[in-house]
């Protein structure tokens, strides 16, 4: 398994959530620049190895039963993910069972077909600074409106999240070539594309 910079100082860890995952007969692949195990072409877990914790989010978290209240929500707007953190080794072998019953119930939502139910989709209410951009620019309009509800929302949280009108249309100016370019805040764009 390759590690990022990121991830070194969580190698040990990862390296036996690795083993624990692939024990429990998921496919590895990578996706995002991390390592996502999979169940018949389905993602099911991806490692993480962040700044003060390691772990692991399970895609469809939100259906599992979380018995032992160890699932955490990554952001308040997450509808679908739930992680689990480690800090160290041995707290990963301590909670191995647990580990385990968890990735195995995942795997059998994956079986069943089983899928979240998402909120219904919302209409955003966007800054007034967005809304009259959007307004007068129909290429943005156009490129805001194809990108997916996910990437939508983020720069509406992004851009509202400002107390000053300045402060949101600086945000807006400085993501205009990234919506245009389809891509999400937090998607990577070339220094081409910028």
């Amino acid at each position: 398994m390759d590690l990022n910079s990121s991830e070194k100082k969580w190698q040990a860890e990862l390296i036996k959530l690795r083993s624990i995952i692939l024990d429990c007969d998921l496919e590895e692949e990578l996706k995002w620049g991390q390592p996502c195990y999979t169940y018949q072409n389905n993602n099911v877990i991806i490692l993480i190895g962040l700044k003060d914790y390691c772990g692991f989010s399970f895609f469809k978290g939100a259906l599992l039963k979380d018995h032992d209240n160890i699932l955490v929500k990554p952001g308040p707007n997450t509808q679908s993910a739930r992680i689990i953190k480690f800090g160290t080794v041995q707290q990963i072998e301590e909670m191995e069972g647990t580990i385990k019953s968890y990735i195995l119930e995942a795997i059998q939502l994956e079986k069943l077909g089983m899928k979240v139910d998402f909120k219904e989709k919302y209409e955003l209410v966007l800054p007034e600074e967005f809304q009259n951009k959007l307004d007068n620019d129909r290429a943005l309009n156009d490129a805001f409106s194809g990108l997916t509800p996910g990437r939508q929302r983020a720069y509406n949280l992004y851009f509202s999240s400002a107390k000053q009108s300045k402060t949101r249309i600086a945000r807006i100016e400085k993501c205009t070539k990234k919506i245009l370019n389809g891509k999400g805040l937090n998607d990577y764009v070339s220094n081409r594309n910028k």
